[in-house]
């Protein structure tokens, strides 16, 4: 094996990284939409939002499946350990969040009496938690924080990508794609 794939996250990483990273974008974005859309589109909108959740909940325990089984790549010991402990909290709190915010939302329609349509395909029950509905706004709000704490994680991450890979020269967007040198 060439130094370059040992440094490289393995391809089912790459791909449910990238997959994951797409849908909580869009996942995001069709939320911005349903709150600025009128009763019933905004419901309907809504719908989409939980069954994406859903799936970015079941791609997210796949991905923890697949760290687990396969070795991660080392970061690169030129990193401070400042960056090193950045590195490592923000992908815990990535973690926390990409399971934390999809069972969040479950947790908040069961609630509220609500199952999750899944595409139209088959519908997630409601949790047997009985209804309350202000316990169930409480973690909408939590969840909604939440969402904006994930899309200045991802900012941040970003961020770091770019700095590893243009200024650092460590290659660190190219760990997480088929290309590039690492």
């Amino acid at each position: 094996m060439s130094e370059n794939v040992q440094r490289r996250y393995s391809a089912g990483a790459m791909t449910l990284h990238w997959l994951i990273a797409i849908a909580v974008i869009a996942n995001w974005r069709i939320a911005e939409s349903a709150e600025h859309a009128e009763m019933p589109a905004k419901m309907e909108i809504f719908g989409y939002h939980k069954a994406l959740g859903i799936a970015i909940l079941v791609l997210t325990l796949g991905r923890l499946l697949w760290r687990w089984t396969h070795p991660v790549p080392p970061l690169p010991s030129s990193l401070a350990s400042w960056e090193r402990v950045l590195a490592r909290a923000v992908h815990v709190i990535f973690y926390v969040l990409l399971i934390g915010l999809p069972l969040g939302g479950w947790l908040a329609n069961s609630f509220n009496g609500r199952e999750i349509d899944f595409f139209g395909m088959f519908t997630i029950p409601a949790l047997p938690v009985g209804e309350n509905k202000e316990l169930g706004e409480s973690i909408y709000e939590a969840h909604a924080t939440g969402g904006e704490v994930m899309i200045y994680l991802i900012a941040l991450h970003i961020l770091g990508a770019l700095k590893h890979t243009f200024f650092d020269k460590t290659g660190g967007l190219w760990r997480m794609l088929p290309w590039g040198k690492v």
